[in-house]
């Protein structure tokens, strides 16, 4: 079995020890020499996970044709995977965060999961020849539905997502907006 199909970083143990001008320089000799991050295990996975699911589609859909109806179709898919109990309106545990006792409400996907597996997905997309205009993981139909599923899951567990306050610190603000930077 190859190191990226084992799960398990195995460069991770010691790389906290480099200085932060030998990180990048370390990064790309894991992915020169053939071990992936954890990160980039995943979304190598993710990616085969996906293609495997568009080529069981009856007819099966090529890449190039695939939509966010495709991906809005997959992460349902996921659903029948998912670990998170979200209660239905009609329960009786609806909006509690710990029931007292089991109920019949599915499991679910939890937000967080498919929020960073969309990310992941968006990224693998490009890296593998699409273009960021016609990427199926960025268009606004997959994030209003990953609204609606924080949303959705918010109420049915009774746990509210605070949302996060924007950094007002105009030194801090410049580091984390040119990571957002596309260049072409």
């Amino acid at each position: 079995m190859s190191a990226s199909g084992s799960g398990k970083d195995l460069t991770a143990e010691g790389s906290s020890s480099l200085s932060p001008s030998d990180y990048h320089d370390h990064q790309q000799q894991q992915n020169q020499g053939g071990t992936l991050s954890r990160y980039e295990s995943q979304k190598r996975r993710d990616w085969n996970t996906f293609g495997q699911y568009l080529k069981n589609q009856r007819p099966p859909v090529p890449l190039p044709q695939c939509n966010s109806n495709h991906v809005l179709d997959f992460l349902r898919y996921l659903d029948q995977f998912g670990k998170t109990k979200v209660h239905f309106q009609s329960c009786i545990f609806y909006g509690q965060p710990e029931p007292p006792s089991p109920c019949t409400c599915p499991l679910r996907q939890a937000w967080g999961s498919l929020d960073a597996l969309i990310g992941r997905l968006r990224a693998a997309y490009e890296e593998n020849g699409g273009l960021p205009e016609t990427n199926p993981f960025a268009s606004g139909s997959i994030r209003l539905y990953l609204r609606e599923v924080k949303e959705f899951q918010a109420k049915a567990r009774g746990i509210p997502y605070k949302k996060k306050k924007k950094n007002t610190n105009p030194s801090k603000g410049n580091d984390e907006s040119s990571s957002s930077m596309h260049f072409s």
